[in-house]
C-alpha cells in the first residue's frame, strides 16, 4: 500500500518524536485533525506497516554486526585506528593523536583469534613474543619514572591481564 505525502511525512516525524499529535501537525494535517484523529494515522494498515520497516532499517544501521566488530578489532589490532589523549606539557595541557598501546593491540589480536579457532603455533609464538616486549616496555617506563628496578617479565601468552 502506497503512502501519501503526508503519511510519510507523519510516520518519518512520529519514528523521531513519538508524539503522535506533533507529527501529524509537522506532516501537514490541521490542528483539529491532528488533537481528535492523528491516532488514526497510527491505525492505518500502510502507516503501520511503513513504521515498522523503517524501524527494523534503524535498528540494523544502529548496531554493531560482526563483520563490523572484527573490523574494527582489526584495525585496533594493526594500529590504524588513532586516539586522542590529553598530554601534560610544561606550557600546558594538549591532546595528541597515537595508536593504541600494545597491550591494547594484543587484545584484539585475542578477541580476533577467539572467532577465527586453529591455533596457529606461528601465531602463538608471536603473540607470546608481543607481550613480552610490552612487559619489557612497560618495565622500562616504571624504571624511567623512578621504581626500584626490578624487572620481571612474564612470557605467558595466555595471561588475563592483557
Amino acid at each position: 500500500m502506497k503512502l501519501t505525502p503526508k503519511q510519510k511525512k507523519f510516520a518519518d516525524e512520529y519514528i523521531k518524536t513519538g508524539n503522535i499529535e506533533k507529527s501529524a501537525l509537522y506532516a501537514g494535517y490541521s490542528k483539529s485533525y491532528s488533537r481528535a484523529n492523528s491516532h488514526k494515522l497510527l491505525a492505518n494498515v500502510g502507516v503501520k506497516l511503513y513504521i515498522e520497516k523503517r524501524m527494523k532499517q534503524i535498528e540494523s544501521e544502529a548496531i554493531m554486526d560482526s563483520t563490523e566488530a572484527v573490523k574494527l578489532l582489526t584495525s585496533i589490532a594493526r594500529g590504524e585506528l588513532m586516539e586522542t589523549v590529553v598530554v601534560g606539557t610544561p606550557v600546558g595541557a594538549e591532546t595528541v593523536e597515537k595508536e593504541a598501546d600494545i597491550k591494547t593491540r594484543i587484545s584484539a589480536i585475542k578477541e580476533i583469534l577467539k572467532r577465527y579457532p586453529g591455533n596457529d603455533k606461528l601465531v602463538e609464538q608471536q603473540i607470546r613474543k608481543m607481550s613480552a616486549e610490552a612487559d619489557i616496555a612497560e618495565k622500562k617506563v616504571d624504571m624511567l619514572s623512578g621504581s626500584d628496578g626490578e624487572i620481571t617479565i612474564n612470557i605467558n601468552p595466555f595471561r588475563e591481564d592483557i
